[in-house]
């Protein structure tokens, strides 16, 4: 609750803010300029940068790999064109930063890890609790065109679940 917060009413009030302040220092229609040359700017970068990402990303797949960082990079851009199109200094920051392709595979990269372990935490923590059977990795090396680390294989069984051949026959 305390993001959406920040997002929904913080954050447009400090926007407001900012373009209140510059607008008083250079004049509001160089403020207004300014806010609409960002958007066309930001509007082309991720259109270019969407691509580039697209392009990638189909090369990974023909070879046979999962294109999981330019899953996350497209993610980003999708953000980063909200974000530049929406009116205000901060969000055309923020989405500059979501749209280089010098920041852009970092923050991809920290985002994908940060998932990783949330994902691992929630298995854990079901294997704790009793809750949801038991995983077993395959942890063999890939074949070599996966080597990336983006696929995992394994298996599940859910050793909690009543056998189903018991339930189904009659006494």
């Amino acid at each position: 609750m305390g993001k959406l917060f920040i997002l929904f009413a913080i954050l447009p009030i400090a926007e407001i803010a900012l373009l209140v302040n510059v607008g008083e220092q250079i004049g509001g229609w160089n403020t207004v300029a300014i806010v609409i040359i960002t958007a066309a700017i930001g509007s082309y970068l991720v259109r270019q940068q969407g691509l580039a990402t697209l392009f990638q990303a189909q090369t990974k797949m023909q070879s046979g790999q999962m294109p999981g960082q330019e899953m996350a990079e497209g993610l980003l851009l999708v953000i980063a064109g909200v974000m530049l199109v929406t009116p205000g200094f901060i969000t055309d920051t923020v989405g500059f930063l979501l749209c280089l392709p010098v920041t852009r595979p970092f923050i991809a990269r920290a985002i994908m890890q940060r998932m990783q372990v949330q994902m691992v935490n929630n298995i854990n923590r079901q294997q704790q609790s009793g809750f949801g059977g038991q995983f077993h990795a395959d942890f063999q090396s890939p074949p070599p065109s996966q080597q990336d680390g983006d696929i995992i294989e394994g298996e599940y069984e859910n050793k909690d679940a009543p056998d189903r051949d018991k339930l189904n026959k009659p006494d």
